[in-house]
């Protein structure tokens, strides 16, 4: 039925055509924001999840920040503790060199003090952006670096931290660091008698022998032997004897000939002692052989079995000074240093770790970074191949909707031919 009220061929048109145009708007709005969910509207889960998850990946960005800073200050002072390792090696040459005799301590003493200005320096220069980890003194034991985030099934949103001890990096710290933390040296000496070498000889025949016992921090005894060959081995003329400084050098290599170390031996003014850094005994001092061999009192060991005895004394490398140190003494601050290169090497090992850790969890959240665009994309972003070609399609979609309507707008003229 043809009717002048309705005109269903040009309703049908219409609501095709306005089909086809709403279409076209769609994909016009894909192609111009390169989103195929843009608004909650368009996709209310997809949208809420790219939503946190671009969220999420700032946040991971600030992360990568905070590790940067990180990985700087652990920089810092890895630097400040290899600078500091080698001003230590110094150090100890130093005083390895005063234990020489005749070398002008004071002198020595100079360079050292130098050197230990250098590593006030170096600690308190290894900063970055205000964090001193070799020159704290606010208390803290440790400091975290932020290094990740994480979304429990909850949707919960926690921080992740490195933790970083830093108590065992310290240089300074209150007498608590490593260079101003003070050490136990005590020294031990025991006098074993007096000699009158100097001005009586003192020849060993070829089986005569000085024994006596020597234990240490109270482990067994070790027998010490001097003989005929000891004497030889020294490089004595005559097998004999004839100044402190000879018996000295007799009984430094009957030590050492016994496998004991850490006892240094003083004759002085006819007065034979030992002197160590850890406790000791000299026992059962004894003489054999024929003939005529050399007696224990002649010797300097007449005072029987003797316990070496001490007073406590504590030193740490930044309070050394060896301007009036003996020998002994000497070797007690080398102890010193020697412990605190070990601390330090110990220290720049345990941060070249957590330099390690750092990149690598760098490098982890950058990857994570791009999983997550990767994700958020394929939930989100418009297929521009598809949606160009469907573009084509609408638009050619349009203008045949645009004919259609028009020809069915059209059909109600051709009614007036039928009044004619």
């Amino acid at each position: 039925m043809t009717s002048i009220n309705t005109n269903t061929s040009a309703m049908t048109a219409l609501q095709s055509l306005q089909s086809i145009n709403s279409s076209l708007d769609e994909t016009q709005s894909r192609i111009s924001t390169g989103y195929r969910v843009s608004e909650a509207q368009d996709n209310a889960a997809y949208w809420s999840i790219a939503t946190t998850m671009r969220s999420d990946n700032q946040a991971m960005s600030a992360v990568v920040d905070s590790l940067g800073i990180g990985a700087a200050t652990v920089d810092a002072a890895y630097t400040g503790l290899n600078s500091a390792k080698d001003v230590l090696s110094e150090i100890k040459a130093k005083l390895t060199t005063a234990t020489s005799e005749g070398v002008d301590k004071g002198k020595v003493q100079e360079e050292i003090g130098a050197l230990k200005e250098q590593l006030k320096t170096i600690s308190d220069s290894a900063s970055f952006s205000g964090q001193n980890w070799l020159s704290n003194t606010d208390g803290t034991t440790t400091k975290q670096i932020v290094s990740s985030i994480s979304r429990d099934s909850a949707n919960k949103l926690s921080v992740g931290a490195i933790d970083v001890d830093i108590d065992s990096y310290r240089l300074y710290s209150a007498d608590a660091g490593i260079l101003d933390k003070e050490i136990d040296v005590s020294q031990f000496s025991g006098a074993l008698g007096t000699t009158t070498v100097e001005t009586t000889a003192i020849t060993f025949g070829a089986d005569n022998k000085i024994s006596f016992s020597v234990s240490q921090n109270g482990e067994a005894a070790r027998t010490v032997e001097i003989t005929q060959q000891t004497l030889t081995d020294v490089g004595l003329n005559g097998n004999t004897i004839r100044s402190e400084a000879d018996l000295k050098a007799v009984y430094e290599k009957a030590l050492s000939d016994a496998g004991i170390d850490g006892i240094d031996v003083d004759v002085t003014a006819g007065a034979v002692s030992f002197k160590s850094l850890e406790t000791f005994s000299v026992t059962n001092a004894a003489s054999t052989g024929t003939g005529t061999p050399p007696t224990v009192a002649e010797m300097g060991l007449g005072a029987g079995d003797v316990t070496a005895s001490g007073t406590t004394d504590k030193v740490s490398v930044e309070n050394i000074d060896i301007s009036s140190a003996d020998s002994s003494k000497i070797q007690a601050y080398i102890k010193v240093v020697d412990e605190a290169l070990s601390q330090v090497t110990t220290a720049a090992a345990s941060l070249g770790a957590v330099q390690n850790r750092i990149d690598l969890q760098t490098e982890f959240v950058s990857k994570m970074m791009d999983t997550v665009s990767k994700g958020v994309g394929s939930l989100v972003d418009a297929d521009m191949t598809e949606e160009s070609t469907r573009l084509k399609a609408l638009q050619t979609q349009q203008q045949l909707g645009v004919q259609a309507l028009s020809i069915a707008n059209s059909s109600s003229q051709s009614l007036l031919s039928l009044f004619r």
